[in-house]
């Protein structure tokens, strides 16, 4: 009789949570990795002294007013004793003398008082910074709306009761941990973990000069020498005394500047200092979901770089101050005018490289749309909008075509039934089939292989390979593909392989870390050279990877780069101990590593930290059966399901652990919820049907091991599975196909061949 596959009881993660804009440079550690001696941060004032043009400029941006001291110039909010209710809970904005103050549940949820420490940005809308124990600063969740004069809660429907994660005294909205830093110059978070407190400090409460042209210590020595006459030489890697030149940089480089900020990233470092790398110091998030529509459209808060880095204009070198001036941040000019500055009739002269994108766009014979109407905006299909923090429409920065054709196909969104939100998206696929003609665009687009990837669909490895070497799509969308064959274990290796040298160092990076369905063999192949990549996010990726192979098989003139690449990949983590994801990526290479009380103390601090990290507490209880502990893993899994019940991935895990137990009947029962929990899954169905199985309910069972095998045709386990179940059943006319089949899958497989010579002789 076939046995339960432990192994299946959960994954192994490598989890950093990409989350807003998280914490650039601490100083004094940005300080130690500029190329001569250590600069520092100056007060901006010096800056704004000098650059007197530049400073008026940048007075008027929201960087300027990021974040800021609260007073009466500064406060939008009305705090005139005025009051707002939400889910029961009456918040009170009054003033007490010079101070702004805010009555509301507190972490104990019991009403209470609260000086508001700090702004935090000027419009749409404005937040507030609370001080709590701690040295935490948690933006209030009631923020002001700056144009209707009116108070609003940022996540209404949300139930998030006092002691919640998502409760705005809750972890998930520490200031320190998820926005301060790109709210202020040289921020550093200044984490504890042992005390679970916060020191954090800044240069400057706002995006001041340096937070883009770096530390201007070295830069203010310059000039006060060339005021006396003196020549001072650069430092190398620097121009006038800073280490960005932003005058000469392209357009990717101005993206990377931007972008530390700009983007959903993880931090593999606390010493960034601007014109570095970024790879070396931040992981920047992938078209993965729930950030990103199948075809790369933005759904949840991806702050742009991720959508920039898809488009035409990215790869044509359009840069962010193509568009937008680099004091104001604001668009250099008004309505379709700013793209014509290249898609006009007549090519720039100026931009030989946009020769191509010269054309008749500004016309009603290319937008179909009434001139001067919405509908005849460029940005209005090229770029629509999503609203975030409730008010705040959002630009897609992807510039791309709209394709109902592809919302047709995949179900993703597209501006034409964004704006006819009463027409279906067929409507608008024949619109623009009868306006563009045969010549439409309908070229098959790399979002039909992701959603099909999304749906599990097996057809899907093939196509994501084929995108994986594919040098015509953008690099983030060849590196997303390969994070969707991450689980992938039989499509895509040679692609795979391919992709660990690869130019760029996104798609390297991702490529290393793809690899876990494959072999050990397969993983040291491939992965020990990028121990000694130039680039950071590439090396402690391969280390990642290769912690779980036996460290005999890694060759041994690698091993000292593979140990120096861990410790770097321990950094990383490090960096970011105050949410559960780094803990969680300790705990799998510890216990990649065989250190497992260090994976033990982490899988705990994850769960510490948040109680509903279903990845860890999965992965813990993996921990335990593997240990023989199974009364601890069946508690560890309880206590997750008395929390949240109808979490799929926990009762798939309670169901193996106590399938491992011998506990046939309670595994079976559990496994028929995972199974409801997640239909998709065929590994699930494939655990009930042996379970079934061993209780001898053959007709269940046997429904459950086909409904597997349909949702994953290609595993060769499932061919197996149903082999054995009609051979023990006597029913050989049906066992020998599913026989064959196996081996058709897998040619080598030994139990297969032996498998099918005793069907053919006892036929």
């Amino acid at each position: 009789m076939l046995l339960l596959a432990l192994g299946g009881a959960g994954a192994w993660w490598w989890q950093t949570l990409e989350n807003a804009p998280a914490a650039p440079p601490a100083a004094a550690q940005a300080a130690a990795s500029a190329p001569s001696l250590p600069a520092s941060y100056v007060d901006n004032l010096q800056c704004l002294g000098c650059h007197q043009e530049q400073s008026r400029q940048w007075r008027q941006s929201h960087h300027a007013q990021a974040m800021a001291a609260p007073n009466e110039q500064t406060v939008r909010g009305d705090f005139n004793d005025t009051a707002f209710k939400h889910q029961g809970v009456t918040t009170r904005f009054f003033k007490r003398a010079d101070k702004f103050i805010v009555r509301t549940d507190g972490p104990d949820g019991k009403p209470a008082d609260f000086e508001v420490s700090y702004t935090f940005g000027i419009e749409p809308l404005q937040q507030y910074l609370i001080a709590l124990p701690g040295g935490r600063l948690q933006p209030l969740q009631i923020a002001w709306d700056s144009e209707r004069k009116r108070w609003f809660h940022l996540l209404p429907d949300e139930k998030a009761p006092p002691g919640d994660v998502l409760h705005w005294t809750g972890r998930y909205q520490t200031g320190n941990t998820m926005c301060i830093s790109c709210h202020t110059t040289g921020f550093e978070k200044r984490y504890d973990a042992g005390a679970d407190t916060f020191a954090s400090r800044w240069s400057e409460p706002d995006v001041s000069c340096q937070s883009c042209h770096g530390p201007g210590q070295r830069h203010v020595q310059w000039a006060e020498r060339r005021r006396q006459g003196e020549v001072a030489p650069d430092v190398a890697g620097e121009r006038f005394g800073l280490p960005t030149n932003l005058s000469k940089m392209t357009g990717a480089q101005q993206v990377e500047a931007c972008a530390q900020c700009h983007s959903r990233r993880s931090e593999l470092t606390a010493s960034y200092v601007p014109g570095q790398p970024r790879l070396d110091h931040f992981l920047p998030s992938l078209l993965s979901p729930p950030m990103y529509h199948a075809d790369g459209q933005q759904f949840e808060e991806v702050y742009v770089d991720g959508s920039f880095r898809q488009s035409k204009m990215y790869q044509k070198g359009v840069g962010c101050m193509s568009c937008h001036d680099a004091h104001t941040a604001k668009v250099k000019l008004a309505g379709n005018a700013l793209c014509l500055q290249c898609h006009a009739a007549k090519a720039n002269a100026a931009e030989p490289a946009f020769a191509g994108a010269a054309g008749n766009f500004d016309t009603p014979a290319h937008h179909f749309h009434k001139t001067g109407s919405a509908g005849a905006l460029c940005v209005s299909c090229h770029m629509p909008t999503k609203n975030y923090m409730q008010i705040q429409a959002r630009p897609d920065h992807s510039l791309r075509v709209p394709r109902p054709d592809l919302s047709v196909k995949i179900g993703t969104p597209n501006a034409c039934t964004g704006c006819h939100n009463d027409k279906p998206a067929q409507w608008a696929a024949d619109q623009v089939a009868r306006w563009y003609g045969p010549k439409r665009r309908q070229e098959t687009h790399f979002g039909e292989a992701f959603a099909a990837a999304r749906a599990g669909r097996p057809e899907a490895g093939e196509s994501l390979a084929r995108i994986v070497v594919d040098a015509a799509q953008p690099a983030i969308v060849r590196a997303s593909a390969l994070a969707a064959l991450r689980a992938d274990g039989l499509s895509g290796t040679a692609e795979r392989i391919e992709a660990t040298r690869d130019a760029d160092p996104e798609v390297r990076a991702a490529a290393a870390d793809s690899f876990d369905a494959l072999s050990a063999a397969q993983r040291s192949y491939a992965l020990a050279p990028l121990l000694g990549d130039p680039v950071r996010a590439v090396r402690i990726a391969a280390a990642r990877g290769l912690s779980s192979v036996p460290r005999e098989q890694i060759d041994a003139a690698r091993r000292p780069a593979f140990d120096a690449a861990l410790s770097e990949f321990v950094a990383a983590q490090n960096v970011s101990l105050d949410m559960p994801g780094a803990q969680l990526n300790l705990a799998v290479v510890y216990q990649n590593t065989g250190r497992v009380d260090l994976a033990e103390q982490h899988y705990l601090q994850a769960l510490k930290i948040d109680p509903d990290f279903t990845p860890a507490r999965s992965n813990l209880a993996q921990l335990y059966g593997g240990a023989a502990r199974r009364a601890d893993a069946e508690r560890v899994l309880k206590e997750g399901l008395q929390r949240q019940p109808a979490i799929g991935e926990l009762q798939y895990s309670l169901g193996l652990v106590l399938a491992e137990d011998k506990r046939i009947e309670e595994a079976a029962a559990a496994l028929a919820k995972a199974a409801k929990l997640l239909p998709e899954r065929a590994r699930v169905h494939y655990n009930l049907g042996l379970a079934l199985q061993q209780l001898g309910r053959r007709q269940p069972a046997e429904a459950a091991l086909l409904q597997a095998q349909r949702l994953d045709p290609r595993d060769p386990a499932l061919c197996y599975a149903l082999a054995i179940f009609y051979a023990q059943g006597g029913q050989l006319a049906q066992a020998l196909p599913w026989a064959e089949k196996l081996l058709a899958l897998d040619p080598a497989n030994v139990e297969g061949r032996q498998l099918l010579a005793q069907l053919r002789a006892r036929q």
